[in-house]
């Protein structure tokens, strides 16, 4: 799985079974040609089965929204397919979503995995942006790596460019490329989302070429966020840094960068589809079969996740509430995440034990406390999980958004079923129907659980109905076409404009402007 604002547990491959998701009326076409989205990774993933390559469904809740819409959008598709490719360093084409859409793989190396993936992108921007200085380790030689693999993914873009296209650059690994569009292609309308937190400016200031990617980000003529609150820190940081703010956006050279709030949806529609499939309603009723009831965890396994706090709190539930045990079930669905990473497997090392720890203490004949699933489910068996559960249980320390919580309340068209979700995620300032919990106070989270089990029906079903019209006022595609249609048809510069120097709102400069020369340069003054 990769990053992202949620994470989903499917990894199905795209070769297996049917799709029972039906899929909306195509929206009508988005004025003035294509959109192209860049990100990290494709909608599909490559791996290597006994010597023969297999393409996948990408999991991760970016990967999953975004692939809706390039079922109904003319769209080409720009990003790592997940394989490292020593041999091969030409950019290519495989299968992906939509009918006539295109997908471009962008080939990384085995270095380029380790120095932009696994240490750049997820061992100093992920553990900053979520607060985690602890867990961030930089090393100068990555944000070199991580300057050249944005620079191909803007050079790779460029090449494919017609008249009237858009360009949608998506996440932390990417924060340099919508400045490097701009400096070579004024005119081209660039968007930039963050599926992550953006933190306050002294916690992203902690990230030595800070700068550097503010400028890249600024590149952008439209960027969002998820909550009002990213980006006020945001605009916080860019002030702090000398840029002018002017309300909403902010005034970069000769032009504007408007600055916007829209939280990403779901398919709500095709989640309520798939929700009433004869077959997945088969696996909820075996699912249910041993009584009793459900909470339920679906997460990556990732140290923002507050999956050890989720154990703990389940474990002080049964301590408290003897008349619980035989009764009622922790169900965690834990998806391998950079098991590469130390602090990962330190994490799952933990996670684990703690099972192990709540099993053995508590298990009777017939009834396991915890119900523990380290790796992925298809698509079909995660909405019967949703359907299945009596409460979802959302513990991110800190987290984008989490997806999971909209998915979870997509699936309940029965209009039952609770919602305990951090105060930390950023789906919590749109569901303010779920029970909101801080998942460092074991004991607080404990009485959540409590009360979510003991909640009469028809304060469940009014909290469902609220979480329901919430998710139905913003989907995925009311998500997008906003923020893309947002994006003028041909930039805010005029062609005459684009042939000044510095026209596109920086000095004028090449990609070498983001190397250590000119960052130390700018830090002394010289």
């Amino acid at each position: 799985m990769t990053p992202g604002t949620g994470d989903r547990a499917v990894g199905t491959p795209m070769t297996s079974g049917r799709s029972v998701i039906a899929q909306p009326d195509r929206p009508p076409p988005l004025p003035g040609g294509r959109v192209l989205i860049v990100s990290n990774r494709l909608p599909v993933t490559a791996r290597v089965e006994r010597g023969v390559i297999r393409t996948y469904q990408s999991a991760g809740g970016l990967a999953a929204g975004l692939r809706q819409l390039a079922l109904h959008w003319p769209v080409v598709w720009f990003g790592w397919q997940g394989l490292a490719s020593e041999l091969d360093t030409e950019t290519g084409e495989i299968p992906g979503p939509g009918e006539g859409n295109r997908t471009i793989s962008i080939p990384l190396t085995q270095q380029e995995v380790c120095g932009f993936y696994r240490r750049y992108c997820n061992s100093v921007l992920w553990p900053i942006l979520h607060r985690r200085m602890d867990e961030a380790h930089h090393d100068p030689e990555d944000w070199q790596t991580y300057c050249a693999v944005n620079e191909r993914y803007a050079e790779t873009v460029l090449r494919h460019l017609k008249p009237g296209d858009r360009v949608w650059v998506h996440d932390y690994h990417l924060f340099l490329v919508p400045r490097l569009l701009r400096e070579r292609r004024p005119t081209v309308p660039v968007a930039f989302f963050l599926h992550t937190p953006f933190p306050e400016p002294e916690v992203f200031r902690e990230i030595p070429e800070s700068r550097e990617l503010l400028e890249g980000m600024l590149g952008a003529d439209v960027l969002g966020f998820h909550t009002e609150a990213y980006r006020e820190n945001f605009l916080r940081a860019v002030r702090a840094q000398g840029w002018t703010v002017e309300g909403s956006s902010v005034r970069v050279g000769r032009r504007h960068a408007c600055v916007r709030v829209h939280p990403m949806g779901v398919d709500a529609e095709s989640f309520a589809r798939l929700a009433a499939d004869p077959e997945v309603l088969a696996v909820v009723d075996w699912i249910r079969a041993n009584g009793g009831a459900i909470l339920l965890g679906v997460d990556r396994l990732d140290y923002i996740k507050g999956i050890p706090e989720r154990l703990l709190a389940f474990e002080r539930l049964l301590q408290e509430h003897p008349e619980l045990r035989g009764r009622v079930s922790l169900l965690q669905v834990a998806v391998p995440s950079r098991e590469e990473l130390g602090a990962y497997r330190r994490l799952r090392e933990y996670v684990e034990g703690l099972v192990l720890r709540i099993n053995y203490t508590y298990a009777r004949a017939g009834w396991t406390p915890v119900d523990y699933l380290h790796g992925s489910v298809d698509l079909n068996t995660l909405v019967a999980l949703y359907r299945a559960a009596d409460v979802m249980v959302i513990t991110s320390l800190r987290d984008g958004l989490n997806l999971v919580a909209k998915e979870f309340i997509a699936t309940r068209t029965d209009g039952d079923g609770v919602l305990i979700l951090s105060e930390f995620a950023g789906a919590a300032a749109e569901l303010e129907a779920a029970l909101r919990v801080d998942p460092n106070d074991v004991d607080e989270l404990a009485r959540a659980y409590y009360r979510a089990l003991t909640m009469p029906e028809a304060e469940r079903r009014r909290r469902m109905r609220e979480l329901r019209r919430a998710i139905e006022a913003n989907t995925v595609f009311d998500w997008a076409a906003d923020f893309v249609e947002r994006l003028p048809a041909t930039g805010e510069l005029a062609l005459a404009e684009a042939a000044v120097a510095g026209v596109a709102g920086f000095d004028a400069a090449g990609p070498e402007a983001f190397g250590p020369e000119t960052r130390k340069a700018r830090q002394t003054g010289a």
